[in-house]
């Protein structure tokens, strides 16, 4: 099912041909209206007029969101804010926030896209979606809404927090596609069967679930203990929130929306070019925004884009689910480890619940790995020997994974802590 088939089915060349039309416009526009990127583009002896074609795509700068903090709060906007009808900005935990703006194509753009994706998801005119994303500065809820209502669909704007009500919520309002991070996902199937509400119960056909990592297994679990579709949904708020790349129902890869985003691969060290196939950091270029178009934006998001045509008939390229983000990556003993590595170990293996917290240490100048790891109720009530033999097979198999040794501390049921937005996996307190 397509919500725009002529231009998600566009002939390649008739794309390409868009697609470059489009940078072209882009370029001309941030070098004329933005400061920043007329330096930028100065300072590599670059010109409006030297980009041409998708084959010039590389000599454009790089952007990071460090220089989206040091033109805080509109230095990179390419409008004058009279023109600007929303912003929205991140949490800013690390420094100041990143502050993103809309004009009112702006909007109509997202809007577009997220109806798109919730298309994907099975959405009609006649679907009841539970927005279970936050709403407010955080750009998941509203991208969300706006498809939504694109759609023709009735949203329930429920956000995020108060559990038990939002599944009463699900049950009697006949929900028939959840929206929500994963991890939150499976925080209301546990909640769900707390209050003796069965997936049965519910009339969920579809879900989008993003804003996080997350596994294959992870998938297996939502779409088991809920009784839907899961498909994964890929927005970052600098670019224009959800909505910028999606799953279809085959499963396989989320397609970029490549008559707005120009999407690439790089080297997160060197900064070339990786061929499609190889696993590198994601690199984002907008063509239609005009509140705030970045060229090049730095996601820190690893993926990797898959070559082959998908079955589903959509020409738009494919990126593997994210695997991790550089900023995430842990370095344990010079060995490259990302959470979702061990998140796909634990839901191979029987008897774990979805739960999981890794613990990074360093002791006498090694780093050390310890994986707490929640077990189901009947495994933890069990006999010593068997729940060591479960600690031993789970060391072995991240050991077979990540090539190197972890501790691993199976913990009762409910003794972690739940999210109702992204999940903390990991503490690292060797920076303590």
């Amino acid at each position: 099912m397509y919500w725009n088939e002529k231009c998600e089915c566009m002939p390649c060349e008739e794309l390409r041909a868009l697609q470059e039309e489009r940078l072209r416009k882009t370029v001309g526009r941030v070098y004329c209206e933005v400061p920043f990127y007329r330096r930028a583009l100065q300072e590599r002896g670059l010109g409006p007029h030297d980009i041409q074609s998708l084959d010039d795509f590389k000599k454009l700068p790089f952007t990071t969101k460090e220089d989206l903090r040091d033109n805080y709060p509109y230095g990179l906007f390419a409008v004058p804010l009279s023109e600007v009808v929303r912003l929205h900005a991140s949490s800013g935990t690390t420094g100041k926030p990143t502050v993103v703006g809309y004009t009112r194509r702006d909007l109509d753009v997202w809007a577009e896209v997220m109806a798109r994706a919730l298309t994907c998801c099975g959405a009609t005119k006649h679907s009841m979606i539970h927005n279970a994303y936050g709403y407010g500065l955080f750009t998941g809820g509203l991208g969300i809404h706006y498809g939504a209502e694109r759609v023709g669909a009735s949203v329930i704007p429920v956000s995020g927090g108060h559990t038990k009500r939002q599944v009463l919520i699900m049950k009697d309002f006949g929900s028939t596609i959840l929206t929500c991070t994963p991890s939150y996902a499976l925080y209301l199937a546990e909640v769900m069967e707390e209050m003796g509400i069965s997936k049965g119960d519910l009339k969920l056909k579809g879900g989008l679930f993003g804003a996080e990592p997350w596994s294959e297994n992870m998938r297996h679990q939502i779409e088991k203990h809920l009784g839907l579709i899961a498909l994964d949904i890929y927005g970052i708020s600098e670019i224009i929130g959800p909505g910028v790349a999606v799953e279809c129902p085959a499963k396989q890869g989320l397609h970029i929306f490549e008559d707005h985003f120009l999407a690439e691969i790089i080297d997160p060290e060197t900064g070339e070019q990786l061929p499609p196939g190889e696993y590198g950091e994601l690199v984002i270029t907008t063509i239609t925004k005009e509140a705030l178009p970045l060229l090049r934006y730095r996601t820190r998001d690893i993926t990797a884009i898959i070559p082959d045509p998908c079955p589903c008939g959509r020409t738009h390229v494919r990126i593997e689910r994210i695997k991790g983000r550089t900023d995430d990556m842990l370095v344990i003993r010079g060995v490259n480890v990302f959470p979702s590595q061990i998140e796909e170990v634990l839901f191979r293996i029987s008897h774990t619940e979805p739960h999981y917290l890794i613990i990074v240490e360093r002791r006498e100048q090694l780093d050390e790995l310890e994986v707490w790891v929640e077990v189901s109720e009947a495994v933890f009530s069990d006999e010593v020997r068997k729940l060591e033999h479960l600690e031993h097979q789970i060391q072995g198999e991240i050991n077979d994974i990540l090539g190197i040794s972890v501790r691993v501390k199976l913990v009762e049921p409910k003794t972690l802590e739940r999210s109702e937005g992204k999940a903390k996996r990991v503490i690292d307190r060797r920076q303590l």
